[in-house]
């Protein structure tokens, strides 16, 4: 901070005190003052951070970021939808024992074990009830019943007939009109083919006058959209070569969320979104990650991404993975009223309820978050993400668990492959056991353990 200015290093010092005395309209004026001068101010622990203003927007936390448009709306859903199961998204503490970003035991990728896993059940809610319409108007039912009590609801045709009908006295059956009734069968059997003859003639002519209503075409069905969503928290290399294959390989639109600018991956992403506004959508927060220190927690960061997102289908999506080839399409494809999400990688815990095994392709209890499609209505429908997951490990399992309906995983079949998986191993391992425990302790809870 050698070259900041003075007096921006005063409008600073101001704005701490202000904080620590709880003035924090005060504070927020003073870092708009800050930013005035052209720099940006962060809370590092127990001080502050200036660095020069980017030239992109930057909002101050994740939960500041606006959002408007169809992304802010939840859909209906029913009572049993709209409920979040006991332990989504409040602190807890214990261990998996599988490599999130792999996938696989804690024997084959090398990691520590962790704390025991739990028994089987579903731990899935029901699925939402989205999309029913109004019932249909009593009144203009009833007028369609008896058309004579309300001749305004009725057609020209059918007012004429009514009139008719009610002018008309009521005639007495006689001569050939006593042809084939009960008591004349046994007598004259001719009469009675004549009479059902001369019948199914008069109503086959009769059709002719009636108003016939054309039936509907079937309405031709569209593609969902797809959003791919990003939370960007450094390694702009990563995200440089992620977002490159993204946009060659797919039609899908990038909501990303930078967190803080770490390392400067702030800036290729809007780099990157310049390029391409079209398809790049790219949000800044002065946050930075919780696992480097900061405010800003996976949980919270993915649930401001759904909210952004006004596609059919939402794509959770790690930097550290890269397309092969259009690997987004077969996701969103697997996707219909009984699946809710579709993931690269699957995961069933395994019998000692210990470590999570790999599953799939097919049916599994999740998915694993560097890669997976979800409905964005059953997303919804059970509150997003899990919202007290500071850190992505274990988080995927616990939303796979609390995501109403089928989870599948495609597997090795999907054009896709992951590079150093800097999640998980660029980050302090205190941190990430420490982190991993608390959010599997909700897993445990959601799985019914004992």
């Amino acid at each position: 901070m050698s070259d900041v200015p003075p007096h921006v290093t005063e409008l600073a010092e101001r704005r701490a005190r202000a904080r620590a005395d709880r003035d924090y309209a005060g504070a927020d004026a003073l870092r708009d003052d800050i930013e005035a001068e052209g720099w940006t101010v962060r809370d590092v622990g127990d001080g502050f951070e200036l660095t020069p203003r980017p030239s992109f927007k930057v909002w101050p936390t994740v939960s500041s970021v606006p959002v408007t448009g169809a992304g802010g709306r939840q859909p209906e859903r029913s009572a049993e939808a709209g409920l979040r199961p006991e332990g989504h998204g409040i602190p807890a503490a214990t261990n998996r024992d599988t490599d999130a970003g792999t996938g696989r035991d804690a024997a084959a990728s090398g990691e520590p074990a962790g704390s025991t896993g739990a028994a089987a059940g579903t731990g899935r809610g029901a699925v939402a009830d989205v999309g029913r319409g109004d019932a249909p108007d009593a009144e203009r039912v009833a007028a369609a019943a008896e058309p004579g009590a309300r001749p305004e609801e009725v057609g020209q045709l059918d007012a004429e007939r009514v009139g008719e009908a009610e002018a008309a006295p009521r005639p007495r059956p006689e001569g050939a009109e006593l042809l084939g009734r009960s008591d004349d069968v046994e007598r004259a059997p001719e009469r009675m083919v004549s009479s059902q003859l001369l019948w199914d003639s008069s109503l086959a002519v009769s059709r002719v006058d009636e108003e016939i209503t054309p039936v509907e075409g079937r309405k031709p069905m569209t593609s969902p959209t797809v959003t791919v969503g990003l939370v960007v928290d450094g390694w702009p290399d990563d995200l440089r070569e992620c977002v490159r294959a993204l946009l060659a390989h797919t039609d899908a639109k990038i909501v990303a969320l930078d967190l803080g600018d770490v390392d400067g991956a702030g800036a290729v992403l809007q780099e990157l979104a310049d390029a391409d506004p079209g398809r790049i959508q790219a949000w800044h927060v002065a946050e930075t990650p919780h696992w480097r220190g900061g405010t800003a927690g996976w949980g919270e960061s993915r649930n401001k991404l759904l909210e952004l997102d006004d596609s059919d289908v939402h794509v959770v999506m790690e930097t550290s993975v890269v397309l092969d080839g259009d690997a987004i399409t077969p996701l969103a494809g697997a996707l219909n009223d009984k699946v809710s999400a579709a993931g690269w990688k699957g995961v069933d815990p395994g019998e000692d309820r210990r470590e999570w095994k790999d599953a799939g392709p097919g049916d599994v209890r999740a998915v694993l978050g560097h890669l997976f499609a979800v409905r964005r209505d059953a997303a919804l429908s059970v509150g997003g993400f899990p919202s007290g997951a500071r850190y992505y490990r274990n988080a995927d399992l616990e939303f796979s668990l609390t995501i109403p309906g089928t989870v599948v995983a495609l597997g090795d079949e999907l054009p896709v492959h992951e590079g150093r998986h800097r999640g998980y191993h660029d980050v302090d391992p205190e941190y990430r056991e420490r982190e991993s425990r608390r959010t599997y302790e909700r897993v445990l809870r959601l799985l019914g353990s004992p």
